[in-house]
């Protein structure tokens, strides 16, 4: 394949990616087409890729275009299961936002498509190329914290109402829950550390801040509380459905225990009303431990040397990460260029399709429990 075009489905939000495939330098990617129902979105999506590229509201028309080769999908998560058994029904290679769908049977039916259709199929689990996380990998791999035994990850989404709760995250229907939209990443993540997949979780959370009593219909812009509310939008966001609606039926917390199939145990703890916005990831060992503050590009190495810790603390190693620049901590160039050395030299990435379905199937089976209580067992993979 002497040059990749792309087709996006979806312009807006994470397709800012796209912009990685698609430079005046480029000799090897080119983004040619994309599809979203916002005039606004592919207004902008012109301005970048150039004023002749096609756009449309379908995105059949995209799928369907002889100049596509691959297909880079950023819809809105319930479309990604539709969207993405098009795309290899019609024999494109495909980038999918994670998460790969909003059901575990749904992801398996985009597996199956995708071994049908013998194209390249990837996810876009970013964390996994993000240079915090791939050092704190390579330790884990090379014994610096002995063997590991736990992963804790506490994350705190004080956007959580500008991300999540002022637009269609906020409804069921759309992301089954945000232990799906926003978890998927931290699942996949304990499972990459772990080298083994979940195969027990329970959860407990609910809806403590957000969702209330209001109409509907009403917007930030014609709220007459704007001035006063916390979660007020500017004019200029382009999400403005009150976070206090009556329809709001998602989780704003969680709390998630797992256990894998090699004998770690794993929790995840989630907030969307927290004042700050950070993952801290905690990775304990026979022989020491990792702290990771991921928005912070921190990375902490503290090692055990034996149980009398009292009479001399041990001091933390700041492990340093190099140079590195793009978006999502310096993750978006490295994804970018993992998909095209896969469609042009073959390259496996670093994240296999079927790390996204057992994300994907964490998320589920978590918020099956959340909701009905009770442990769950993660369905394996059977294709």
């Amino acid at each position: 394949m002497d040059k990749v075009r792309i087709g996006l489905i979806g312009a807006s939000g994470r397709a800012i990616l796209a912009q990685h495939w698609h430079t005046p330098l480029s000799r090897e990617t080119e983004v040619v087409a994309a599809s979203d129902p916002s005039p606004a979105s592919l207004d902008h999506f012109r301005s970048w890729a150039g004023k002749d590229a096609f756009t449309t509201d379908d995105y059949r028309d995209v799928i369907a275009r002889d100049d596509v080769d691959a297909i880079a999908i950023f819809s809105p998560d319930n479309f990604h299961e539709e969207q993405t058994l098009a795309a290899l029904e019609a024999g494109k290679h495909v980038f999918l936002e994670k998460p790969m769908a909003i059901t575990t049977e749904g992801c398996d039916r985009i597996l199956r498509a995708w071994r049908d259709a013998g194209t390249h199929l990837m996810i876009g689990f970013n964390m996994r190329h993000m240079p915090v996380c791939l050092k704190a990998k390579q330790l884990v791999d090379d014994g610096a914290i002995g063997e590991l035994k736990n992963v804790w990850i506490r994350h705190f989404i004080g956007a959580g109402s500008d991300f999540y709760f002022h637009d269609w995250h906020a409804l069921s229907a759309n992301i089954n829950s945000l232990l799906l939209q926003k978890a998927s990443h931290d699942f996949d993540m304990i499972h990459w550390f772990a080298d083994a997949y979940a195969v027990r979780v329970s959860a407990f959370g609910g809806r403590d801040y957000f969702g209330d009593d209001k109409d509907n219909k009403l917007t930030c812009v014609t709220c007459d509380e704007r001035d006063t509310c916390p979660e007020a939008q500017s004019r200029e966001n382009p999400r403005q459905a009150c976070v206090f609606r009556r329809e709001v039926n998602i989780e704003d917390n969680a709390m998630v225990i797992m256990e894998l199939a090699n004998g770690v145990r794993a929790s995840y703890l989630q907030c969307h009303f927290t004042p700050e916005y950070l993952r801290n990831y905690t990775l304990i060992g026979t022989k020491g431990r990792i702290e990771m503050n991921v928005e912070r590009n921190e990375l902490l190495l503290i090692r055990r040397y034996g149980s009398r810790c009292w009479e001399k603390e041990p001091e933390p190693e700041r492990i340093d990460l190099g140079e590195y620049a793009g978006s999502h901590g310096g993750a978006d160039p490295i994804i970018a260029k993992s998909f095209l050395k896969m469609l042009t030299q073959g390259v496996e990435p670093v994240s296999h399709p079927v790390a996204g379905r057992m994300s994907v199937a964490v998320g589920c089976e978590a918020t099956t429990s959340m909701r009905q209580g009770g442990i769950r067992i993660v369905p394996p993979l059977d294709l």
